[in-house]
């Protein structure tokens, strides 16, 4: 059966600094490109970055470019790709640069020269930084240049699966996209070149920093086109996450930590009280790492994890009371302006937080030039990933904190000259492609099933996939999902996809990938903790 489809030399899923930069770049060049994104352009874990984007702008300054190339190297504990972490770090001065000239006002000093920042696992002040609104400034300048193009932008469409090309053609590749429109319509969407930028996954998790829409998406789509994932045992969890009751977590910067912020105990804070000592005499980081609380964030989150158990507390304290008030308030007016709704005040009162899923490590896996690959490791033709959702290599086992901005601005301009090539070519994709199925059967009326099926998916990941784990918690975690996964697919088979369901969906395939890679995982190794290895 064919049906008539939306034609475009590229599309991009996703609307963060990735997507955004990928978007912006292929339209300058003459490129017809349409935006999918399954919220508003502003939904995006970019937008909610805090800390800030590492690089050495000094391009002749080869001692502090090794330092950021051993610090990531460092924090990656040994998988990641020494050739990519070198390139993306060497190539970081050039693409801030274009941030830059796009119109990003990164923080300056007195004296005219940018506000370098330092955040854990960083032996020197290397972040640039926009207070503590980094990536809202990067987001609301991009989507700024978005609108000055001419980019159809699919405000409120979700991607549901990819379409392929014939499985006897000599090698696979992509045909485009099936999306489903804001009033529950499936369309056909064709291209030369598919850019997925969906971002993360910590949607998975009952606790999680990202916004809403980090369900995994582009990961489980990939996977059920046969493109080959790697490294997904890896998800970092942020140490610092505000821990209000019956209040999604809010992120707290790490660069809060590198002004001087120190983690404590209750009873530390109580000591620390009593005493004339310096506060991180009383931090128990001392006793875990020689950086205290700027340790990498696997460190930190592992041993706060730690002592919450031993207390049974529900969350540690960051302490500013020794440092300058105002000072505070005016390098982080987020923190600050979001502490004040609970009553709290930057400096002076101590901000509980605990950890909460943050970002995933692993992904799509991808070359030097951001293309995916096929299970057997063959280029995917005309199918790339950037941004959170791909695995380039840079992060190995363990981001290093403000590496996620620079990779996804370094990666997608490579990726977006390949994709300029991909959309020269003369076009042999058909507007005739295969008849999204029609099952005749009306939306689900009941979503109770669907509600359940979530918050038991959830459960299941935050109790047994978390970040400490046990053989038999990961086995017990794999017979559940997988029953899970039966239950939705037993539905996805009967009813016209929502939102809700093609999420859910995701969710539980990326939930499976998770586990299984978790299980594979015969050491400890960067955000990987196996009490039984």
């Amino acid at each position: 059966m064919v049906q008539t489809a939306m034609e475009f030399d590229a599309v991009v899923i996703g609307s963060g600094i990735a997507g955004l930069t990928m978007a912006v770049g292929l339209a300058r060049e003459g490129r017809d490109v349409a935006l999918v994104t399954k919220k508003q352009l502003e939904d995006s874990s970019t937008n909610w970055a805090q800390g800030g984007i590492a690089g050495v702008l000094d391009t002749t300054n080869e001692e502090a470019i090794e330092k950021h190339i051993q610090d990531t190297l460092d924090a990656g504990d040994g998988l990641c790709d020494e050739n990519v972490v070198r390139s993306v770090v060497r190539e970081a001065a050039k693409r801030i640069q274009s941030l830059i000239n796009e119109g990003v006002d990164f923080d300056r000093s007195s004296d005219g020269a940018f506000d370098l920042v330092k955040e854990g696992g960083h032996q020197e002040k290397r972040i640039l930084h926009v207070k503590d609104r980094t990536g809202a400034a990067i987001e609301s300048t991009l989507i700024q240049r978005l609108h000055e193009e001419n980019v159809t932008i699919l405000e409120g469409w979700m991607a549901v699966d990819l379409i392929l090309e014939e499985q006897n053609t000599p090698k696979k590749g992509n045909r485009g996209v099936w999306c489903l429109d804001p009033v529950g319509e499936v369309h056909s969407i064709v291209c030369k070149a598919l850019i997925i930028a969906t971002g993360g996954a910590g949607k998975l998790w009952r606790e999680t920093t990202n916004p809403s829409v980090a369900t995994g998406d582009g990961i489980a789509m990939a996977h059920r086109a046969s493109v080959r994932t790697t490294h997904l045992e890896f998800i970092q969890f942020h140490p610092t996450a505000l821990a209000i009751s019956g209040e999604q977590p809010f992120l707290i910067t790490e660069a809060l930590r590198g002004a001087g912020a120190i983690l404590m105990t209750k009873k530390e804070l109580e000591h620390f009280r009593k005493s004339n000592k310096k506060p991180s005499h009383f931090s128990y980081m001392n006793s875990i790492d020689p950086r205290g609380s700027l340790a990498t964030r696997d460190i930190v989150a592992r041993a706060t994890d730690r002592v919450l158990k031993q207390t049974g507390d529900k969350h540690v304290f960051l302490v500013t009371e020794h440092l300058e008030k105002d000072e505070l308030k005016s390098k982080f007016p987020t923190i600050s302006k979001r502490l004040e709704t609970h009553g709290l005040e930057l400096g002076p009162d101590p901000i509980p937080v605990t950890p909460a899923a943050h970002y995933i490590v692993g992904g799509i896996e991808v070359d030097h030039m951001g293309q995916c690959k096929t299970f057997d490791g063959e280029i995917y033709s005309g199918l790339f990933a950037i941004g959170e959702v791909a695995c380039t290599g840079l992060h190995g086992a363990n981001r290093l904190a403000s590496n996620s901005l620079l990779e996804a601005i370094v990666m997608t301009h490579r990726a977006l000259s390949k994709a300029l090539i991909e959309t020269e070519k003369e076009k042999n994709n058909s507007t005739k492609v295969p008849l999204w199925r029609a099952n005749g059967l009306e939306h689900l009326k009941e979503h109770a099933p669907l509600k359940a099926d979530r918050e038991a998916l959830q459960a299941i990941m935050s109790d047994d996939v978390g970040l400490v784990r046990r053989n038999e918690r990961l086995q017990r975690a794999k017979r559940k999902i997988l029953h899970i996964t039966e239950e939705i697919d037993r539905i996805w088979r009967t009813s016209k996809p929502t939102r809700k369901l093609v999420e859910l969906r995701n969710m539980s395939i990326v939930s499976s990938l998770v586990i299984d890679s978790a299980i594979s995982r015969k050491e400890n190794v960067g955000l990987h903790y196996n009490i039984d290895q």
